[in-house]
């Protein structure tokens, strides 16, 4: 096996010996991830996803309150091949290494961008979901989440309404005009404030609120570390910016900081008696 491979026969990659011991002995770890995470398990961009019939559609048509308003069926029926789209979705290393880093530190929270429920089907459960879920609907007049709900028969003009009081649903994202839910940046701005250490995965860290938690970590003193191929306003004020995709870079960090676990099949380990949820 050559040098610069590891045992999964993959690129090795570089972990600062200054990184590897700021991740092994943090207290309190958050983490905030992006489009950059899912898209190295096939899941495509916002806009990627405009193909084919939605070729020509502008995302301003299919992601804001006054779009449903007027087009209904249309957004709905964008949502739901979306979803359709990620059923043969699977979480990557980046997402099963986050789950071992949680298993891991004293305290840890994950907030994701992303709506696509990947961190939690590989296992994350300290997790912060700020853009919503594409996998949930809810009603579009009361906000309560439906579980179960049928999908419009062909030919029918309007999406499917709520059980309880009988007006349209809606997918369970946070659109364009919409503010994130209150709670959800609560805890994500709480940990921002708190942790040790930082890690942004995946993300050009420009869409606001979001982008401004790892200037609140900064500000508060933690040590913060980039995911990203790309450079981005972000990288300038990272301790430690490794340009590498997360599905490589998060995975060589746990190895870095804990070197002799036992990795798994994936790259997984088992549960430490140290990791929790965030407190």
């Amino acid at each position: 096996m050559s040098d610069d491979r590891n045992e999964s026969g993959h690129p090795r990659v570089p972990i600062p010996p200054g990184l590897a011991s700021a991740l092994a002995t943090a207290g309190r770890v958050f983490a905030l991830t992006g489009a950059g995470v899912s898209a190295e398990s096939g899941v495509p961009t916002f806009r990627d996803a405009l193909t084919g019939l939605w070729a020509r559609c502008d995302p301003l048509e299919l992601a804001t309150p006054s779009a449903f308003a007027r087009q209904p069926k249309l957004v709905w029926d964008w949502y739901a091949a979306r979803r359709e789209a990620l059923r043969d979705a699977a979480p990557n290393p980046g997402h099963r290494a986050l789950v071992d880093i949680e298993r891991r530190v004293p305290s840890f929270l994950l907030a994701t961008q992303n709506v696509d429920g990947l961190h939690a089907r590989a296992g994350s459960r300290s997790l912060v979901e700020l853009h919503g879920n594409l996998a949930r609907v809810r009603c579009s007049r009361e906000g309560r989440v439906v579980d179960r709900w049928d999908e419009p028969v062909e030919g029918s003009t309007t999406p499917p309404r709520c059980p309880h009081c009988g007006a349209f649903l809606r997918p369970d994202v946070v659109w364009f005009e919409e503010a994130l839910p209150a709670e959800a940046l609560e805890r994500a701005d709480d940990a921002a404030r708190h942790c040790d250490l930082m890690i942004v995965a995946g993300t050009s860290a420009e869409v606001y609120p979001a982008a401004e938690l790892p200037r609140t970590a900064r500000a508060a003193g933690a040590r913060g570390v980039e995911v990203n191929p790309r450079g981005t306003p972000l990288t300038p004020m990272a301790d430690f910016a490794i340009a590498v995709p997360a599905g490589l870079a998060l995975p060589a960090f746990v190895a870095a900081a804990w070197p002799g676990h036992a990795a798994g099949p994936d790259g997984e380990s088992p549960p430490s008696r140290a990791g929790g949820g965030a407190k």
